[in-house]
């Protein structure tokens, strides 16, 4: 055996792969790699660019990035050379491999040795390689029939460290609700203010009794009802002081809550009503469309009807009894992206959302100084860290309105204006407000994507602190956390209170350090499973091996791999769920969409990053066939104005694919499956040059340009929409600034209100540069 280079006239047969089932027993193994190293001599000095050929790796590519390399070396079982009448006085050997293991034989013995580039430890992979000869000798000694897949490769001590030392988690916690946790928080300060809203003359400010009576009414309204414990209640409101009561309200019934955005289209709207079935719809009169819910089986209470006031009015304020109310009961109900098309419901009882807050108020120590900016979607399973974690501290809730969430710049001013110390967003949001002097007061959380090292860095320069955080909605908001600096790599971190974690491969046993896995977690944030599912539920959520008889784990579907220092390393899905902007989306849901639209025979949706650090979802699609001569139809005749429009209708907008492709047919492989990276990128091009009007002036010029580069795009006409050349609100947002750079004001809001060129010009009402002034400065 010996290293490959210029200079080596063939390759070496340790070189080429020997391929083993890992079902096999040892002894099939090892008639197996008889006869297939057999077969390799026969090649042993082929030319290495013969070779490189074979494989169809790109020229400069290396066949083998490490190497095994077995000596005789009798005689060197002290050190010495092996050969008679030499004394070794000096001896350095060098690699060109990540890693190089040696294996000397002497005869009496077998020495080990490993040489590795960072960062892989030296010393676990001999340890690595000891344990697996160990167990491989013991096996083919009394168990010849064993499977190879079941030789172990780990030590007692790294058992232990991986199971047990690095999810050494466990406290006592005391049985409580959210309710109960809320309502001895207002009772120890009635007088602080628990709430802010708005700004100006039209600025709600409510103190924790005041948001403690407001609840008590409407739930006490609600128990009159007979609403109670294992019941759920639908709630569809704006961004208000009245979503934050109603909220609470649903949880002191001991229901549950179904949290509904109502930007949502109204046709997933009523999807999740008759999936979820809720016993009552809280909601406004102008907020949904007449009739929404009551298909579903609920009573609407639209808060903002009159007649309501009476009987709202006479409902006692004190806090309302709860028979038979138990922390496993479910406090919420949250719906997530379905692979099938069919979103599904997640049952979160309050047992593991009380874990997860007492988890966090150790983390982040908020007391009663804080105030808390809330920005996430109530749809989004986070809103309940920015909601109740300072509503169980003493704290403030700082709730940003509709166009303030959507408006960086507002978010600066809501920030400063309001002493915000603690805010909670994905990447995408904290690069659009990153390196801001508004943020240098603010404990920064980061979670819902990777976070890139980049922002990392310039988020620990300009934050009190930075914490990234990681977590599927299934285990309660977050699982794992840690503090981020500016010269440390980002990491997932560690398990939080009374969570473990496990890295495993796909027979459920832990990988080694620096190996990749599955990630599964178990412990006390764990979900009931998903609403009318359980199917689905038996498939996640899974026997746990490492711990007490009937206990669960739920299979992440995320690969991670452990550090050295017992932290996580992301990385990435094993399946076809993405995350876009912080969004959890899976991408059968997109293609059922498609598929649910006239003309469209197959769809496929990708997230394609044509441009480093912009990720867009894109769709292909493929027409049905033609009429009774079964044609194929024409994809020019595909409207996909019309198609994207179909799919908003039924889709949130950040599920909206920002392009539509219409192809001939789908790309394949030689296998028959769809070959992804054969899928163009989009090619708006010759539709904008159908649609294009010049710029009639130096404003409509300037926006032009800027949506032009914005979008990377050649030009843009004055009609085009932002949003419909593949624009969403953090392009919104570098568009905003990069006009501002040109002394063009323009409001993200205006932006979303009039998103062509010739819109926002008219809107501005001036020919001058200058022509929207954001309503919120």
């Amino acid at each position: 055996a010996g290293e490959a280079s210029d200079r080596t006239p063939g390759l070496y047969i340790n070189t080429l792969p020997i391929r083993i089932d890992a079902t096999q027993t040892l002894d099939q193994g090892l008639g197996v790699v008889q006869a297939q190293l057999g077969e390799l001599l026969r090649h042993e000095h082929a030319p290495l660019a013969l070779a490189q050929q074979a494989t169809s790796l790109p020229a400069q590519s290396p066949l083998f990035t490490s190497l095994l390399n077995y000596r005789h070396s009798p005689g060197a079982a002290n050190g010495g050379s092996g050969l008679a009448g030499i004394e070794v006085l000096y001896g350095h050997e060098r690699t060109n491999y990540p890693l190089m293991a040696s294996v000397d034989d002497t005869g009496v013995g077998f020495r080990l040795s490993v040489q590795a580039g960072r960062p892989i430890d030296s010393d676990v992979v001999c340890g690595l390689l000891h344990t697996a000869i160990e167990n491989l000798v013991g096996a083919l000694e009394e168990r010849p029939y064993t499977r190879l897949d079941r030789i172990g490769v780990l030590d007692d001590r790294q058992h232990e460290q991986l199971l047990t030392t690095w999810n050494d988690t466990t406290r006592e916690m005391r049985p409580a609700t959210l309710p109960d946790l809320f309502e001895s928080q207002a009772a120890r300060t009635p007088d602080a203010v628990a709430v802010v809203f708005g700004s100006g003359t039209e600025r709600e400010v409510l103190t924790y009794a005041e948001l403690n009576a407001r609840a008590n009414r409407l739930a006490n309204l609600l128990m009159a009802d007979g609403v109670g414990p294992e019941q759920l209640v639908a709630v569809c409101l704006p961004r208000s002081t009245e979503l934050v009561i109603s909220l609470l309200a649903v949880t002191k019934t001991g229901a549950a809550y179904l949290p509904l955005d109502p930007d949502y289209p109204a046709e997933r709207l009523a999807a999740t009503l008759a999936d979820g079935r809720p016993t009552v719809l809280i909601t406004t009169g102008t907020t949904m469309a007449a009739g929404l819910g009551i298909e579903a089986g609920a009573r609407r209470i639209d808060l903002d009807d009159p007649a309501l006031t009476d009987p709202m009015g006479r409902q006692p304020v004190a806090n309302p009894a709860r028979p038979g109310h138990h922390p496993e009961n479910p406090a919420y109900v949250i719906f997530t992206s379905g692979s099938t098309g069919r979103p599904k419901g997640v049952v979160v009882p309050h047992a593991a959302l009380n874990n997860f807050l007492a988890a966090m108020s150790d983390r982040l120590g908020v007391d009663e100084n804080d105030r808390l900016l809330a920005v996430t979607t109530i749809g989004f399973d986070i809103a309940g860290l920015e909601l109740y974690q300072p509503l169980l501290s003493g704290a403030t809730v700082v709730l940003a309105d509709r166009d303030e969430v959507r408006d960086p710049d507002a978010l600066r001013s809501l920030v400063a204006r309001e002493s915000v110390t603690v805010m909670q967003a994905t990447p995408s949001l904290w690069q659009a407000l990153a390196a801001d002097d508004a943020l240098r007061s603010v404990r920064a959380l980061v979670g819902g994507e990777a976070l890139p090292a980049e922002l990392a860095r310039t988020l620990a320069d300009t934050a009190v602190s930075v914490t990234n955080l990681y977590g599927p909605t299934e285990t309660t908001i977050w699982s794992t956390a840690s503090a981020v600096t500016a010269d440390t790599s980002v990491s997932i971190g560690r398990p939080i209170l009374n969570t473990r974690v496990y890295v495993l491969d796909a027979a459920l046993r832990p990988v080694p350090v620096g190996v990749p896995g599955e990630l599964y977690i178990a412990g006390n944030g764990l979900a009931r499973g998903y609403l009318g599912r359980p199917g689905l539920t038996a498939e996640r959520f899974v026997a746990c091996p490492f711990g007490a008889a009937g206990e669960r784990m739920y299979r992440t579907g995320d690969l991670a791999r452990w550090r050295a220092d017992g932290t996580l390393d992301y990385l990435g899905r094993t399946d076809e769920q993405v995350k876009v902007r912080g969004y959890r989306i899976e991408l059968g849901e997109i293609e059922v969409a498609l598929l649910g639209q006239p003309g469209v025979a197959q769809a496929v949706a990708v997230v394609r990053e044509d441009v480093p650090g912009d990720k867009r979802l894109t769709a292909y699609v493929v027409p049905t066939a033609g009429t009774a001569d079964d044609t194929a139809a024409d994809p020019a005749a595909v409207d996909t104005a019309v198609l994207r429009a179909g799919v908003a209708s039924v889709l949130p907008d950040y599920m909206v694919p920002s392009a539509i492709v219409v192809l001939d047919v789908l790309p394949l492989t030689a296998n028959g499956k769809l070959n992804r990276r054969a899928l163009p990128a989009p090619d708006r091009t010759a539709v904008l040059e159908v649609s294009f009007r010049a710029p009639r002036g130096e404003d409509e010029r300037l926006v032009c340009e800027a949506f032009a580069e914005v979008l990377g795009l050649d030009r843009v006409g004055i009609d085009d929409n932002f949003f419909e050349l593949g624009g969403h609100s953090l392009l919104a947002v570098t568009l905003v600034e990069r006009l501002r750079s040109r002394g063009v004001v323009v409001s993200v809001r205006a932006l979303f209100q009039t998103p062509t060129p010739a819109g926002l010009a008219a809107d501005g009402g001036v020919t001058g540069p200058v022509f929207v002034v954001p309503e919120n400065r």
